[in-house]
């Protein structure tokens, strides 16, 4: 890719998790994408959402080149929704994470100057009970059975996630594990940050219940 092409390109450095609790799922990601910058350096920074509502059931966290992502969501939610005019029933976890499996699987593959990178987590409810998929730039797809991250900042929450989280755990720790892993990876990698937005998943309910712009302080050494 050239510079001049590079340097008009929204990325981001990105931290989206998700976690497997008791009586639900937890489900989120960091705000800030960023514009340009050759070598790993960002310019220019703002402030975006990266976790979509499909419909009623389903969220999606995105992660990669915004334009990509984006595009791609947009022909989801219309596909989801045909098919449930169609059908005349809810999509499943399972349809929905499959489909965009399949469109990663074939967009990456697509002969460009811009290479189509994008990474969802497609977290939702459904008949079957409750899910997480991770859904890789290449099209893999796999359920989550206990916890994921993904992105730049899943260097600093991994480590987190591998020593804090247990089986069984109440959504509330969730919800606390995960703002921890956020905010982890905030004062580390200068690709996240901005804010987050939590989302929690029960049979039957979709909340947003962090809804949040910071920026990472550094704690009194004194």
């Amino acid at each position: 890719m050239n510079n001049e092409i590079q340097d008009s390109v929204l990325k981001t450095g990105t931290l989206t998790i998700g976690i497997v609790c008791k009586d639900g799922v937890v489900i989120g990601a960091d705000r800030k994408v960023s514009l340009g910058g050759g070598g790993g350096v960002s310019y220019i920074a703002r402030s975006a959402k990266k976790v979509i509502e499909l419909n009623e059931r389903i969220v999606l966290t995105m992660a990669g080149t915004v334009s990509d992502a984006l595009k791609t969501i947009s022909i989801l939610k219309a596909e989801l929704r045909l098919k449930e005019l169609r059908t005349k029933r809810k999509v499943s976890v399972n349809e929905a994470a499959s489909l965009a499996s399949n469109m990663l699987f074939q967009n990456i593959r697509t002969p460009s100057m811009i290479p189509s990178i994008a990474h969802f987590m497609a977290a939702g409810y459904d008949e079957t009970g409750l899910h997480i998929f991770d859904i890789s730039p290449d099209g893999y797809l796999k359920e989550v059975q206990d916890y994921a991250a993904t992105g730049s900042g899943m260097v600093q929450a991994d480590p987190i996630l591998d020593s804090e989280y247990s089986k069984g755990m109440s959504i509330e720790d969730g919800i606390k594990l995960a703002v921890k892993c956020i905010r982890a990876s905030m004062a580390r990698d200068p690709g996240v940050g901005e804010g987050i937005d939590l989302y929690v998943i029960r049979k039957g309910k979709v909340e947003q219940v962090v809804d949040k712009k910071f920026v990472y302080e550094e704690k009194d050494s004194k």
